[in-house]
């Protein structure tokens, strides 16, 4: 089968790109044709036969005739669509499996996959997995940046509600744009060409189900894993960790104020963000920076347990994943894709997000009990979550 992965980004930029890549791995692996097209940069480290790819999009550099343009092209590309037919044309793919395509790509890439199989005759499935709400939030993380509150009053096609609440980067101008091409490809019905949708979560099929067009579509399969328990794995080793981005919709502050109030408590942080100076100036945190490899999967594992303290719609966090594959409990906020992922009472505990005193007193309460935390560990021992194996299998008969 020949599978064309597109993607906007085609170099190591976060989840999507770690998805399209190991899927594409794998599946050539097991004898499938894979190329990719997506937008052209330094760091690209896929590509296609034909060597086409759309140019460089700069959001925060560039000329200022570029930028004078970026508005239109962030609602159609016409280059894309050019681009994208010589790839059809030269690799004449089964499958055009759509992951992010949002500013850089566009909808109107589905266009021309859609003109281009009709014209030729050709059987080609257009496949889309959504790593977050794009089809029914104009800024994809249904919350507003103002003010950090989730929000839900796009879905269903009101796209107007983008430009009220200045939901793009909190700009007047660009949440207009975002109404403008919600509102475009809602008008052209454009995603009614997608032939399957796959959501990596429960929680974001029923938000992208706001769209009737969109509903019939949907099939839920949770994000695959590569590694699973092991007994070579470390000893437990007496500190609360937190992993990620250091951010207000991350819950850091929720977080921070637990702190404050547990200076007897070891907590470890590992990653970066806007909210780093904050992290520092707490003396019960060990502040390790980002962490990849062997060194991440070492802290995880070594970590009485693991707080995912988010304030925002998480999707199919891996993170949530990645602690229990390594023997690790969650404490994770009841919100978005994280319920599905935790056990409550059984591989960790949920409490509700943003609320420190709950936080707090879960975890008191499972520092204290080494028997609780103990059963926990065990459980996350035995979990078996979605392996690539598995993942494709299902994903080859959506293919078909």
């Amino acid at each position: 089968m020949k599978v064309l992965l597109i993607n906007k980004f085609l170099y190591p930029n976060g989840g999507s790109e770690t998805y399209i890549f190991k899927l594409g791995e794998y599946l050539v692996s097991q004898g499938h044709e894979v190329q990719y097209f997506g937008m052209e940069h330094e760091g690209r480290i896929v590509g296609n036969r034909a060597e086409a790819y759309t140019s460089d999009m700069d959001f925060h550099g560039g000329s200022k005739l570029s930028k004078l343009t970026y508005p239109i092209k962030t609602i159609y590309s016409s280059e894309a669509r050019k681009k994208l037919r010589i790839v059809l044309e030269d690799f004449e793919p089964d499958v055009c499996h759509l992951n992010n395509f949002n500013f850089q790509l566009t909808p109107s890439i589905i266009l021309e996959i859609a003109k281009w199989r009709k014209q030729k005759n050709k059987e080609c499935r257009i496949i889309y997995t959504a790593h977050d709400s794009q089809l029914v939030c104009p800024n994809h993380l249904m919350q507003v940046p103002l003010t950090g509150e989730t929000c839900t009053k796009c879905l269903g096609g009101h796209f107007l509600n983008c430009t009220k609440n200045r939901c793009i980067h909190g700009s007047l101008p660009k949440s207009f744009i975002g109404t403008a091409e919600g509102c475009f490809w809602k008008m052209l019905k454009v995603y009614e060409k997608l032939d399957a949708i796959i959501s990596p979560s429960n929680f974001l099929k029923e938000k992208l189900s706001s769209n009737p067009i969109l509903k019939e579509k949907i099939t839920v399969l949770h994000n695959f894993v590569e590694t699973q328990y092991s007994d070579t794995q470390y000893k437990k080793e007496d500190y609360i960790l937190y992993y990620g981005r250091f951010s207000k919709e991350k819950g850091i502050n929720t977080l921070l104020n637990v702190v404050d109030e547990l200076p007897d408590f070891r907590f470890v942080f590992a990653g970066t963000g806007p909210l780093e100076n904050e992290v520092e100036k707490r003396d019960n945190i060990e502040n390790k920076g980002f962490l990849s490899g062997e060194e991440l999967a070492q802290t995880i594992a070594k970590a009485k347990f693991t707080v995912i303290p988010s304030e925002c719609f998480e999707n199919c966090p891996f993170s949530v994943m990645e602690s229990q594959m390594y023997g690790t409990p969650v404490i994770g906020a009841d919100i978005g894709g994280i319920p599905e992922l935790i056990e409550n009472g059984k591989t960790g505990e949920l409490f509700e997000s943003g609320n420190s005193e709950g936080l707090k007193n879960i975890i008191t309460a499972l520092c204290s009990d080494t028997e609780k935390l103990q059963r926990y560990t065990e459980n996350c021992k035995k979990k078996q979550f979605v392996s690539i194996e598995e993942y494709c299998e299902k994903l080859i008969k959506i293919y078909s």
